[in-house]
């Protein structure tokens, strides 16, 4: 299990670099949302399911707006 949380938060800080190191706005999306599933299946090695849900439907659902309305 330690492994596993380790994987997670190594794969959350990688995908939080993705996002500040990337200047073409899909392959910063692709590091974003990398970052928060590695986010929220740590939040879930912590047995709180609920929110991480709420944090993957927060992030996913506004930061994809977000993304296409400046893509179009």
């Amino acid at each position: 299990m330690t492994y596993f949380v380790l994987f997670l938060a190594l794969f959350f800080v990688l995908g939080g670099l993705a996002v500040g190191s990337n200047l073409s706005l899909s392959y910063g999306m692709v590091g974003l949302v990398l970052a928060s599933v590695m986010g929220c299946g740590w939040w879930l090695s912590f047995r709180i399911s609920f929110v991480s849900l709420v944090l993957f439907m927060v992030y996913l659902g506004g930061m994809l707006v977000v993304f296409v309305y400046s893509v179009s």
